[in-house]
């Protein structure tokens, strides 16, 4: 989505007109992004409302004009992280050498639509959903998602194992992976 710089210029400026068309222009595309994090809907929806009060407190900030999405992405990622840090989620600890992870097999799940797949994220744990999310869509390290999370390194990878061991075994329930390929315990 390419954004005309004057409409950023006018947010810096603080002119409402052009925080609504910034609003409307990227809404859509973060609820989906916050939705990723949340339990439901209702969540998801004040993620995104804190999200864009951040995003026009600090867009005087923003440098690169043409990088509008990916820094809103990230604020709402962040927002999203605040947000479960107030929660006091419980992270599940295992040990390293409990976690085997199978070579990846690109042919191993059918096609899942995606809103089947935002309802299998969306019903995780919260601890297992936020280390995916992070992790698999944000792009950090288990070290990123450890300081922001207050949680060790170890516990970050144990959250990701056991979020992909999930939704695998809801995909097998949902007969949504390939029968042939389910012996070779290949990761998602």
């Amino acid at each position: 989505m390419i954004v005309d710089h004057k409409i950023i210029e006018d947010c810096k400026a603080g002119k409402r007109r052009a925080q609504n068309r910034l609003y409307q222009k990227y809404a859509g595309v973060m609820l989906g992004v916050c939705l990723r994090y949340s339990k439901n809907l209702v969540e998801a929806e004040d993620v995104l409302q804190e999200g864009f009060i951040k995003v026009f407190s600090n867009i005087s900030k923003l440098k690169d004009c043409g990088a509008i999405e990916a820094w809103i992405r990230r604020i709402m990622a962040n927002t999203a992280i605040t947000h479960c840090n107030k929660k006091k989620i419980y992270f599940e600890e295992i040990n390293d050498d409990m976690l085997t992870e199978p070579d990846q097999d690109e042919n191993t799940f059918l096609p899942v639509d995606p809103d089947v797949l935002m309802d299998i994220i969306q019903n995780l744990p919260e601890g297992y959903r936020m280390v995916l999310n992070l992790y698999i869509f944000e792009g950090f390290s288990h070290k990123e998602i450890a300081n922001a999370l207050n949680i060790t390194e170890s516990t970050s990878k144990s959250q990701l194992f056991k979020a992909r061991k999930s939704i695998k075994k809801t995909l097998e329930d949902m007969h949504l992976m390939n029968q042939n390929l389910v012996e070779n315990e290949t990761r998602i």
